[in-house]
């Protein structure tokens, strides 16, 4: 082989071996900017249908773009929904599980006890809960510990406050049927906490449970055929899930009643007041945001509600010929005139 052929094998090895070596650099970089890259996933899951829920879901996504989350451009969220079907639950949280998302965002203690059973890894964020300790979630508010944390809904005065409202808008009252439900985390406690505040009130108080649809209508039946003045509706997935025959079955006995969520307001019931669930859907996209960059749940401690609200419809009052005091409308958040 002559001097000048071996130059040029050379060459062209040389060039081969800098040709190589900037494909492998360049599919380095080109993995490296897909990892730095990576789109956050997370699972929403609710037990009523997300229609129903919708100022909730649009308050969660509204509390992400103001850290910065957008949906579809850099952050990926997988909705799943029971549509009241609470038996579907496990299922689909196996399902956000097999997705192997970085967070799973719960719209409720029921759901969040089919998420915690699912995985003990995948980081759970709790929208809402009327006692996650009471309920086994987390081991408490301060250092919650394994993989749950988020917004818990305990505000210990609420039920004198709503016992208050119907006692200024009804000034004779003396005999409230509350309905709940006793297996839904938390009802006991809002029971015995609405029996201490009925004492102070002289107020007589009739309990009903409903632990299913089914026994929606009889248990209404039965609560409005006795003697009572008013109706006070404690939160409740099957009641939250069938708010509109609720709403109607209270219409229809022309009893005043307060319920736990502004829903059953919206669709024609007459009062709500209590803790702001779109307040505690925004804050839940910080703890979102939160466990993205890194925080351990286990090391966020579990928030309390600081946003209440009161929502009157004028409507539903005119149905059953009750005036709501101006004093009392004064204090209204909103009112659905």
């Amino acid at each position: 082989m002559t001097r000048n052929a071996m130059v040029l094998t050379l060459s062209s090895m040389r060039f081969a071996l800098s040709l190589v070596g900037a494909m492998l650099f360049a599919l380095s970089f080109s993995a490296e900017a897909q990892q730095a890259t990576k789109v956050p996933r997370i699972g929403y899951l609710a037990g009523t249908s997300l229609s129903a829920i919708a100022s909730r879901t649009d308050a969660f996504k509204q509390g992400l773009r103001g850290l910065d989350y957008v949906e579809g451009k850099n952050l990926a969220i997988y909705w799943r929904s029971a549509e009241g079907k609470f038996d579907r639950l496990p299922a689909l949280a196996a399902e956000l599980v097999h997705l192997k998302l970085d967070i799973i965002v719960t719209a409720g203690p029921t759901v969040t006890r089919a998420a915690k059973e699912a995985t003990s890894t995948i980081p759970i964020v709790m929208a809402q809960d009327p006692d996650p300790v009471g309920s086994g979630f987390v081991a408490s508010l301060a250092r919650p510990g394994g993989n749950i944390t988020g917004l818990a809904t305990l505000s210990p005065d609420m039920s004198g406050k709503l016992l208050e409202l119907l006692k200024e808008i009804i000034p004779r009252l003396s005999r409230v049927t509350v309905i709940g439900n006793s297996t839904n985390p938390g009802n006991l406690q809002e029971l015995r906490e609405t029996e201490l505040a009925a004492k102070a009130f002289r107020i007589q108080v009739n309990y009903l449970d409903v632990r299913a649809a089914k026994d929606i209508e009889i248990s209404f039946r039965a609560g409005t055929k006795g003697r009572t003045d008013a109706l006070l509706v404690l939160g409740n997935p099957i009641l939250n899930a069938h708010r509109a025959q609720v709403v109607d079955l209270v219409v229809k006995s022309r009893l005043p009643a307060t319920y736990n969520r502004p829903e059953f307001v919206e669709v024609g019931g007459l009062m709500t007041y209590g803790v702001s669930y779109n307040d505690l859907l925004r804050r839940a996209a910080t703890y979102v945001d939160k466990i993205l960059k890194g925080v351990n749940p286990g090391d966020l401690p579990v928030e309390q509600p600081t946003k209440f609200e009161l929502v009157i419809n004028l409507k539903a009052a005119k149905q059953i010929g009750l005036t709501i005091p101006p004093n009392v409308l004064a204090r209204a958040d909103r009112v659905i005139r």
